[in-house]
């Protein structure tokens, strides 16, 4: 099958004129832009269910071994465009659409994004989905089908406010309701045993209704599946109360079970939120194992042999519960021995860990968990036991060694440990850098190392190049198809050929002016979404990405406001005019986050509007990030911002992305950004900067940053600037609390410690830019040595050497 979808492909104005009449009810002749979408989406839906179907029955006939990949998101973006090339129909697709006076482009437009996760973690999944289906893997991914998403997020006077994100609201074309799947899920109640037999008698029920999204795979009929569930009251209204008029109890069953799919990590800073998060978590995962194992009973009648045709996958520890379900209903509902049901559980799962810092490992108190899951508690009370006898012979009488490989930590208010029972009950566990995978077995999993010291892996993380170049960046991939060919599509090492034409001029000439033109579609953006004018000959300075304290985006901010400092002392200088454009959420009670976030509106109002600075300082933030913002970001960017603090990125995916477009990597040697540099070679990396071990070092020292501040005049006039009020002259006060916690709350992510190192490798960046045939060299160099960063690359080692599937040619 042809990847190149050239524009000359037949019309499909006849398909689109019977779908407009079909599945959207209107002439062609009235037809609106979103019509059209919904009518090429329909085209697509067909093609889709048609490979599903045979997908499907393929992989029944041939009783295939199945990954289940086991998610809390799914950030899948946009379908349309991504649907067409699969299906080898976009140029006939936007043929169509211009026979009706649009641009596909336009059309497209009008598809909103799902709203079925957050950032990386959900977007990395979405990828992998992409990649399982490209390789031909008999897979399944399974999470939420969240009607509201996380949240849309816009910005009142600077600060971010939350809205609920109703993607569904006017239905979508993408999901197939399976009407006849669906599963009940239990909550709370008590035990009854009887000898070995445990009964669980619930207290409350929602069913689970399914809903599928296909995934198609690129030059393949073959894709993959997506199941979501929809949580749905057993009874959706109290008759009697709503005829005696008391109509919000009538609807309080409804509400009680149904918010469970509402909202993708509701608040949890209340009770409530906590226990919601709770039921969340459990709700897909006791659905999806029921719909794992009904499949696997209908092709092989019995469950002595579930290990060796089902993988189990659990993305972070969201999914880590399923560990304790799949016992509870192998021992319980099906009677299995104890000790045969935990050897096939083990060698079912398997755990991708996405954290170093030990404070995000994911845990919950032993007594919401008796409340919400009684008898999981009882069975991981049980797993536990049985672990650390085993434990105990390693190292007789250490009582340390056992308490920190507990899975129930006992100080303070007891808690269940999430990422241990992942460990415990998985036969492989893995990071997702070189990096993060040793610091696994070096820091927070030590003991679990000792062991089974080959339970640990890496799988360095990738990102599929059919969405993160071929869709985003349609410039770039002409240029490719026309320079190297089109295999890169499948095959992303063959961007090494890029190599050779690095020194070709008519071909630097030409990838910068496709460069200049996504930045020229960027700076509509920015000004459609903020108002503010961008110069497209700006040096574009990127960072995207979740708002947190250990991504740094303070850090930046600091910089930036030394650079607005330095032009106002010496407006005469040859400053390099420069953008910085900021992008993310930050969770809805993450206080520093959100302050964060109000910083970068306020100095952006000073800067933007200082007539001394003009075009030659920038700083903007773009609201409601998500899969098609970063679309048009990632290749718009010149730097690539990858600043977090040495040693706590697991890895990252959007360092990945912009290198692949083209943007030069300026970050610590953190988490994939070590990878990157390791292939695109040191001279075309900025790498700035404590290492891990030299910041382990510092800490263990007596790190004190008021010390550097006050050495350091220049960072001392830019913290005085923020504490000042110089960019919030209404509250001077609004952002001591941030400072404070770099002066005198110990600087936990120590932004002080490497802002000279940051501030100065900023001016080698202005050095480099002032060279354009330099930088187009070094920029092109990134593309060219991407290949490694491939998620079918990724997909194809975990099928490899973690889930034993072969991967089909």
């Amino acid at each position: 099958m042809s990847l190149t979808t050239p524009t000359d492909r037949p019309s499909l104005r006849a398909a689109i004129d019977e779908q407009l009449l079909k599945s959207v009810g209107v002439p062609a002749r009235d037809a609106t832009q979103t019509d059209l979408m919904k009518a090429v989406a329909e085209i697509a839906r067909e093609q889709l269910s048609q490979r599903w179907v045979e997908t499907q029955q393929a992989d029944t006939d041939d009783k295939a071994r199945r990954v289940y990949y086991l998610s809390m998101e799914f950030l899948i973006g946009r379908t349309l465009s991504n649907a067409l090339a699969a299906l080898d129909l976009t140029g006939g697709a936007a043929a169509g659409v211009n026979e009706y006076g649009q641009k596909f482009e336009e059309v497209a437009d009008h598809e909103p994004d799902a709203a079925l996760g957050n950032g990386g973690l959900g977007r990395l999944a979405a990828c992998f989905l992409d990649s399982m289906a490209t390789l031909g893997l008999p897979s399944f991914g399974y999470g939420i089908r969240y009607e509201y998403g996380m949240f849309a997020q816009d910005i009142i006077r600077g600060s971010q406010v939350e809205y609920p994100d109703p993607w569904l609201a006017d239905g979508t074309p993408w999901e197939f309701p399976r009407a006849d799947i669906s599963a009940p899920v239990r909550f709370g109640g008590w035990v009854e045993h009887f000898g070995e037999r445990a009964i669980w008698r619930h207290a409350g029920e929602v069913v689970a209704k399914a809903y599928d999204m296909v995934i198609p795979g690129h030059g393949t009929r073959r894709v993959s599946t997506l199941r979501l569930w929809k949580a749905v009251a057993p009874a959706h209204l109290d008759l009697q109360a709503f005829n005696t008029g008391d109509y919000g109890r009538a609807a309080q069953v409804k509400n009680e079970y149904e918010n469970i799919s509402w909202v993708l990590y509701p608040n949890d800073s209340t009770p409530a939120g906590r226990e919601l998060r709770l039921r969340q978590e459990y709700f897909f995962v006791a659905a999806s194992v029921q719909d794992i194992l009904q499949r696997h009973l209908a092709e092989h009648g019995s469950l002595d042999n579930l290990h060796e045709k089902v993988a189990m996958h659990l993305n972070d520890t969201h999914p880590a519960i399923a560990v304790a379900e799949l016992m509870r209903v192998l021992c319980d509902d099906h009677g299995m021995p104890w000790v045969k049901a935990w050897e096939i559980t083990r060698q079912t799962f398997s755990y991708t860990n996405h954290t170093l810092m030990p404070e995000a490992l994911e845990t919950w108190p032993v007594s919401l968990m008796q409340h919400v899951l009684p008898r999981h508690l009882e069975i991981i009370f049980r797993i536990n036991a049985e672990f650390l006898e085993l434990a105990a012979t390693v190292r007789p009488g250490d009582n340390g060694f056992l308490s920190r490989l507990s899975l129930i930590d006992e100080a303070g208010e007891r808690r269940v440990r999430m990422a241990h029972l992942s460990i415990v009950g998985s036969h492989k566990v893995n990071g997702v850098s070189a990096l993060h995978s040793n610091l696994l077995v070096q820091t927070i999993f030590a003991d679990f190392a000792v062991l089974w010291p080959d339970r640990f892996t890496n799988m360095t993380n990738g990102v599929t190049p059919r969405r993160w170049l071929a869709q985003a960046n349609p410039g770039l991939a002409g240029l490719l198809d026309r320079s190297i060919g089109s295999g890169w599509r499948l095959q992303l090492s063959e961007l090494k050929k890029l190599e050779a034409l690095r020194e070709d001029a008519a071909f630097r000439a030409e990838f910068m002016a496709i460069k200049r033109a996504n930045k020229a579609r960027l700076a509509a953006l920015v000004e459609r979404e903020t108002g503010v004018k961008l110069n497209p000959d700006s040096l574009f300075d990127v960072q995207v990405k979740r708002i947190h304290e250990y991504k740094r985006q303070l850090l930046n901010v600091l910089h930036v406001i030394a650079r607005y400092q330095a032009i106002i002392a010496a407006p005469e200088a040859d400053w390099v005019p420069r953008v910085t454009l900021f992008a993310g959420k930050a969770a809805s009670s993450y206080v520093a986050a959100k302050s964060i976030i109000r910083l970068i509106h306020d100095v952006g109002q000073v800067i933007n509007n200082d007539p001394r600075v003009g075009d030659r300082l920038k700083l903007v933030f773009v609201p409601n990030y998500g899969v098609s913002v970063a679309e048009v970001i990632m290749p718009g960017a010149d730097l690539s911002e990858q600043i977090s603090t040495a040693g706590t990125e697991a890895s990252g995916t959007g360092n990945m992305k912009l290198a692949l477009n083209g943007a030069l990597t300026i970050g610590t040697d953190d988490g994939a950004n070590i990878e990157i540099r390791e292939n695109v070679g040191d001279d075309n990396i900025f790498i700035f900067g404590l290492r891990t071990p030299e910041v382990a070092a510092l800490k263990r020292g007596g790190y004190q940053p008021m010390r550097l501040c006050e050495s350091n005049l220049a960072l001392k006039s830019v913290l005085d600037a923020i504490t000042g009020g110089q960019f919030s002259p209404d509250d001077p006060g609004r952002y001591r609390p941030l400072v404070d916690a770099l002066l005198w709350g110990g600087d936990h992510y120590m932004l002080l410690a490497d802002y000279q190192s940051y501030i100065d490798t900023q001016y080698r960046v202005d050095a480099l830019y002032q060279q354009p045939e330099a930088w187009a060299r070094k920029a092109i160099t990134n593309v060219a040595n991407m290949g490694s960063f491939s998620a079918d690359r990724t997909i194809a080692q975990y099928a490899r050497e973690i889930w034993g599937i072969p991967v089909r040619a």
